[in-house]
C-alpha cells in the first residue's frame, strides 16, 4: 500500500520536532544540574568534592611545611580529594595571610598560620591588606611548638638560675640570636629578659637555621629556638638545654624543665601552628575541617610523628582558638612595645 506523501512529510516532521524537543529538555535538565552545583555554596555534606589548597607562610623545610604535608597527606585519603601544600613565604607571613584573605571563602584554601606569622607578624608591617582577626575563620590549633632555651657550652651556666647570675654580673656582654625581629624566638628572649631582670644583646638573624648555626659556631652565646630544630644539635651535646618555655614539658625532652620550673614562675612562651580559612566561610564547613583535624592529631601515628618533631598536639575548638588569637595580639603588642620593636 502507497502512503500519500503528504502524510510521510508530517510523520517526518513530528518525529523531528520530538527529537528537537528531547535534546532541549536534555540540555537544560544538564544545564540546571551544573549550575545548581556551581552555585549551590560548599555544605559539610559535599565538602570537599575538588581539591584543597593549604597554604603555608614559610619556605619547604620549615616545621611548619613538615607538619602541613603531613596533614595535607592525611586529610587526602581521608576526604578522597587531592590535599596541595602551597608555599608563599615572605613579609613575617603577610604574604600568605593576603592571599588566602582574599581567596573565595567556600573552604578550598586555607591558611596554615603560626603565632609568629599571625598574633606577632602584624605588628613589623607598617602597611597591612589584612587583619589578624576580621580577615579570618579560626578553624583549629594543630600543634604547640614549644622553644627550648639553650647556650653554647662555652658558657658556665648550667641552669637558669645560674645564667641569671652570670648575666646580672655582665650587664649586656652576652648576645642571644633569633630569626628575625618580632619572631617568637626573639619574644622569648625579650620575655625572658623582662622577667629575670637581665641585660642580653639581640641579635637577628634570616632565619632560625643561621642563628643556630652560629651558635654552634660560638658566634652568639644562647638561642630560644624550636624544640624541632635544636633537637639533634641538643641530643648530640653541641648546645645545652636549659629550660622550655611553655607550662608543660616537652615529650621530646622529658628532663629538661620548664622555665617556671627552673625558677621563673609564670613564664609561658608556646608558638601554635593552626588551621586558619577566609572569614565568612560557611561554619558547617568550618567545622568539618576541623572535626577531621582535630580526629587526626588524635592518631597515636600523628602524636609519634609531632613528638619526633618537638611539637605537641593540640587539637582546639574554633571559638577557643579565635580567643587565644584575640588574647596574644594583646600580650604580644605590649611585649613589643616594651622592647622597642618596631615595624621595619
Amino acid at each position: 500500500m502507497q502512503v500519500p506523501r503528504s502524510k510521510i512529510g508530517r510523520t517526518s516532521r513530528n518525529q523531528g520536532a520530538r527529537r528537537h524537543l528531547r535534546r532541549t529538555l536534555t540540555v537544560a535538565l544538564f544545564s540546571g544540574m551544573a549550575a545548581l552545583a556551581t552555585a549551590a555554596p560548599a555544605s559539610a555534606g559535599t565538602y570537599p568534592d575538588r581539591p584543597v589548597t593549604l597554604v603555608v607562610p614559610f619556605p619547604a623545610g620549615a616545621a611548619t611545611d613538615i607538619l602541613a604535608r603531613m596533614m595535607a597527606q592525611k586529610l587526602s585519603i581521608r576526604w578522597h580529594q587531592p590535599v596541595i601544600v602551597e608555599n608563599r613565604a615572605g613579609a613575617t607571613g603577610s604574604i600568605a595571610a593576603g592571599y588566602v584573605a582574599r581567596a573565595p571563602a567556600d573552604g578550598y584554601t586555607l591558611l596554615v598560620a603560626t603565632s609568629s606569622s599571625h598574633t606577632m607578624g602584624p605588628y613589623m608591617i607598617k602597611t597591612k591588606t589584612w587583619d589578624p582577626v576580621a580577615s579570618f575563620a579560626p578553624i583549629t590549633i594543630l600543634t604547640w611548638a614549644p622553644n627550648v632555651l639553650e647556650v653554647n657550652p662555652s658558657i658556665p651556666a648550667k641552669t637558669v638560675p645560674e645564667l641569671i647570675k652570670l648575666l646580672k654580673e655582665h650587664p649586656g656582654k652576652y648576645t642571644f640570636a633569633s630569626s628575625g625581629l618580632g619572631s617568637s624566638i626573639q619574644l622569648a628572649g625579650e620575655l625572658f629578659k623582662k622577667m629575670a631582670h637581665v641585660q642580653m644583646m639581640h641579635v637577628p638573624y634570616k632565619g632560625a637555621a643561621p642563628a643556630l648555626a652560629d651558635l654552634l659556631g660560638g658566634q652568639v652565646d644562647m638561642m630560644f629556638d624550636t624544640v624541632a630544630q635544636s633537637l639533634p644539635s641538643i641530643k648530640a651535646g653541641k648546645v645545652r638545654a636549659l629550660a622550655v618555655t611553655t607550662k608543660q614539658r616537652s615529650s621530646a625532652l622529658p628532663n629538661i624543665p620548664t622555665m617556671a620550673e627552673a625558677g621563673l614562675p609564670g613564664y609561658d612562651m608556646s608558638a601554635w601552628i593552626g588551621l586558619l580559612a577566609p572569614a565568612g566561610t560557611p561554619a558547617k564547613v568550618i567545622t568539618r575541617i576541623g572535626d577531621d583535624a582535630r580526629e587526626l592529631l588524635s592518631e597515636p601515628e600523628v602524636k609519634q610523628r609531632l613528638s619526633e618533631l618537638g611539637m605537641e598536639a593540640a587539637p582546639t575548638q574554633a571559638a577557643e582558638f579565635g580567643a587565644i588569637i584575640k588574647k596574644e595580639l594583646v600580650q604580644y603588642g605590649e611585649l613589643m612595645r616594651g622592647a622597642g620593636i618596631e615595624p621595619q
